[in-house]
């Protein structure tokens, strides 16, 4: 499945920094830097292949707060920050000891990636292939989405001045359309869920050549935007890798991208070398990845997804196989819950530490709760859980759960008799 570039042929060569080439994660075949995103041997899906230059903390310190103090570790050109772009990442890390004590984990952080500029991580992955697209030479930036990657895709090419045409479910939460629809962006709701609107992108990228559909022509490049995270945590823990770090699965390429992440510092020397675990979060309603890890199989049979955690609900997804190699490998695990739980898994982390998340984050609060009770996490190891969107994006998940204590007259009389005072 080969995708050549507009004006283009196959012996262009590219400034992607320390990319040196599209390696099959199947059978290791590598081709030439490209907007592929299959292998032209076994049809294996394709990655970055590096030849990284000399790095040091250092060096990364003296860079911009975004994710770009990592360009020499990304698919990028040198000059990328010099382009228009929404300069995501460097989000905080938060110190969560009211969590902690509520989960019985010792050493709980959140990486609370709501603070990026569309409030979730996917201004990290989109950053990267709107930066390759530019390369490459698309004028037209692209996606199926779930809601996040719509929301940051819009924004991105409203930034860079490129079109963008959007695809998401029709079924998708009203705040995602309108948060996509303010940038003006060529916005369609699709009948079906994501795995129809994603096979209905894939036919248009090979049909629109000038189009760059972020996670399907250019998806090698795209997924390298979540190795940053995996970056910024080790860097803000004082260069060091955590011994636990809890992920929400969608494709399963976030989780698949931080173990890379934290194999890369090591090599490169910028972290000590440590033991590890990656543990994969899911929604019971949408959770293929979750029950083949449970059922011991490489297997990950494709589920209809029935879940208010709709930024996760991809039935088949495409990392499903390497998220179980990542997991098994480290001795991590994989656990779903119930979308009652995903709720009381929101409230949790915005009572106790101020943070309100998408269902994206209840399902990794509350499959956190689920594994240290169950044993699988340490509840004396560092632990970090990813939280990766925004509540605001999904308030009908609790809007029948809060609200006001009472209505009451203006008077403190009915304050005391309402508070018990």
């Amino acid at each position: 499945m080969t995708m050549t570039a507009p004006g283009t042929t196959a012996s262009t060569t590219y400034d992607l920094g320390p990319a040196a080439a599209l390696s099959c994660r199947a059978c290791g075949h590598r081709t030439a830097l490209a907007a592929e995103f299959a292998c032209p041997q076994c049809f294996g899906p394709l990655e970055i292949a590096y030849d990284f230059p000399k790095v040091t903390r250092e060096s990364i310190e003296r860079g911009p707060k975004s994710i770009w103090r990592y360009k020499d570790l990304l698919p990028v050109p040198s000059t990328v920050e010099q382009h228009p772009n929404m300069d995501p990442g460097f989000t905080r890390l938060v110190k969560a000891d009211r969590l902690g004590a509520e989960l019985g984990i010792r050493n709980l952080w959140v990486k609370d990636d709501t603070g990026n500029p569309t409030h979730s991580f996917k201004d990290r992955v989109v950053a990267v292939a709107l930066a390759a697209a530019r390369e490459l030479g698309f004028t037209v930036l692209a996606c199926p989405s779930t809601g996040n990657l719509a929301n940051a895709t819009a924004a991105a090419a409203a930034r860079a001045g490129w079109r963008s045409v959007v695809l998401v479910p029709a079924s998708l939460e009203r705040a995602k359309i309108l948060m996509t629809a303010v940038y003006d962006t060529e916005l369609l709701a699709c009948e079906g869920n994501y795995d129809d609107v994603n096979r209905l992108a894939t036919e248009l990228a090979f049909e629109q050549e000038d189009w760059a559909f972020v996670n399907v022509n250019v998806r090698p490049y795209y997924a390298e935007g979540s190795k940053t995270l995996g970056y910024e945590v080790a860097e803000q823990l004082g260069w060091r890798i955590p011994a636990q770090t809890v992920i929400p699965i969608a494709s399963g390429s976030q989780l698949t991208k931080v173990d890379k992440a934290y194999g890369e510092l090591m090599s490169l020397g910028l972290v000590d070398e440590a033991e590890y675990k990656v543990f994969g979060a899911q929604a019971a309603g949408c959770s293929p990845v979750s029950t083949a890890f449970r059922e011991g199989t490489d297997v990950v049979r494709p589920q209809k997804p029935d879940t208010i955690a709709r930024s996760l609900a991809i039935g088949n997804p495409a990392d499903g196989p390497y998220v179980l190699d990542a997991v098994r490998r480290c001795g991590g695990a994989i656990t779903d819950v119930t979308d009652d739980e995903v709720r009381d898994g929101i409230r949790l982390l915005a009572r106790t530490e101020g943070i309100f998340s998408e269902t994206a984050g209840g399902v990794t609060v509350a499959n956190a709760k689920k594994m240290v009770e169950s044993g699988q996490l340490d509840p004396d190891a560092d632990t970090v859980l990813l939280i990766t969107g925004d509540g605001l994006k999904t308030l009908d998940a609790i809007e029948h759960q809060v609200g006001p204590k009472a209505t009451i007259p203006a008077t403190s009389k009915a304050v005391r008799e309402v508070l018990g005072l």
